[in-house]
């Protein structure tokens, strides 16, 4: 099959195919008379698996170490289990980021009468300095799970 046809059977754009042939994720292709990329099964198997490791985060980097793995196995495979694990620490990050992100809009909602008096209160409370320590910059950028945390209660994020 060509790579158009490789691409909507698959659910992945042209230039992402391209781009993983370049990356070495997938095999040059075989081409045709015409200079057509031409694919086969293995190549519809082997895009699927990595773009269902691209859906649970894995970096480039560790899909080429899963596919050398999947090639190649070895009877001990417990460093997968570490990566996966790094994954599932990594979203446990994010969804305490986000949580704490929720109740401070929560927070901001609060802050609103909802009335047409000229001024808004979420607008005040954005510049409004932190409550627990007069610093502005506490409030400026809700943490993210790969940069420190805010001082009040929260442990800094591991880099």
């Amino acid at each position: 099959m060509k790579i158009g046809e490789l691409a909507k059977k698959s659910g992945c754009a042209v230039v992402t195919i391209r781009y993983y042939e370049k990356e070495g994720l997938l095999p040059e292709p075989d081409r045709s008379g015409s200079n057509y990329r031409l694919y086969g099964d293995s190549d519809m198997e082997r895009l699927r698996f990595i773009r269902h490791c691209r859906r649970h985060g894995m970096k480039l980097a560790e899909i080429r170490e899963l596919l050398a793995f999947r090639e190649h196995p070895t009877p001990n495979c417990t460093w997968i289990n570490s990566l996966v694990q790094r994954h599932i620490d990594n979203v446990e990050e994010q969804i305490a980021s986000l949580t704490k992100l929720k109740t401070q809009l929560h927070e901001l909602l609060r802050a609103c009468s909802g009335s047409n008096s000229g001024h808004c209160g979420i607008v005040e409370s954005l510049s409004a300095p932190c409550p627990h320590c007069g610093d502005l910059r506490c409030r400026e950028i809700p943490p993210q799970p790969d940069r420190p945390a805010g001082r009040h209660g929260q442990p800094p994020a591991e880099a």
